[in-house]
């Protein structure tokens, strides 16, 4: 990258990609997990914590890109904003790539689409509209874009009205990442491994949650609880919670 922002809106751009695979194909469209494919993994209470630490890694490249750009914002000129937006891009199509070159085809911990008969198919499309043509549009802007001509003088606050709102469309992704679709009023606990069912239950009379569906080991439970009691679950020996504000991922969107 010519200039260190520009790496630090690669890091951003990457981290909204990761954001966009988990909330559409973890979440609304619940195509796969993140380790859907891997041998001994087929434990629901697995498949949905391991989906939670990936949001949460995402959230932690969000940040450090928010932050060196925010650090960086100085050195931002009027006529930054096209490449800015290939960096971003090109970030977002590497999330793309790296993830299928090596999740689905080196590793093999998940494919796009599961319930495809050509799997392969599937993958590679994905591959070529959210990887390789964002980070060809990407590089094409990186390289066009530069310093606006002319004597106009320099607005100061361009650059940091452009990191506020990449701050609230980062927000916002993560913030949906977080959200029960609007017609569940159920959540989803995953308990720690080890924790029994006589544990469990005393979770649920301690939090006045009723149970709707349970797993036959009662690791991951479906109830209906007051919102404002979901965090009690912590308490009591919970790895994560849908919708009560930390990275459940497909939890807040499992359904009985």
């Amino acid at each position: 990258m010519r200039k260190p922002w520009m790496g630090w809106g690669v890091v951003l751009g990457f981290a909204l990609g990761g954001f966009f695979d988990g909330i559409l194909l973890h979440q609304i469209l619940q195509w796969h997990h993140l380790l859907s494919l891997v041998p001994g993994a087929g434990d629901l209470r697995l498949q949905v914590l391991w989906d939670g630490l990936f949001h949460a890694l995402m959230y932690l490249v969000a940040v450090a890109g928010l932050v060196g750009l925010w650090r960086t914002r100085r050195r931002l000129v009027e006529g930054s904003g096209r490449p800015l937006v290939g960096a971003l891009l090109a970030g977002f199509g590497l999330w793309h790539v790296v993830d299928s070159v090596l999740s689905h085809w080196v590793l093999g911990i998940h494919r796009i689409r599961l319930d495809s008969p050509n799997p392969l198919a599937w993958d590679l499309l994905w591959f070529v509209v959210f990887g390789v043509l964002p980070m060809a549009v990407g590089w094409l802007l990186v390289r066009g874009g530069g310093p606006a001509s002319g004597r106009r003088r320099p607005d100061p606050r361009g650059p940091t009205l452009a990191l506020l709102a990449l701050t609230a469309v980062t927000g916002g992704a993560a913030a949906w990442s977080l959200r029960p679709p609007a017609d569940q009023p159920f959540t989803t606990v995953v308990f720690r491994p080890g924790l029994g069912p006589p544990q469990v239950f005393a979770a649920l009379a301690a939090t006045e949650a009723r149970l709707v569906w349970s797993d036959p080991a009662m690791g991951v439970v479906v109830v209906e609880v007051a919102p404002e009691r979901r965090w009690g679950f912590y308490g009591r020996g919970a790895l994560l919670v849908g919708g009560s504000g930390v990275p459940a991922v497909c939890l807040g969107w499992s359904r009985a």
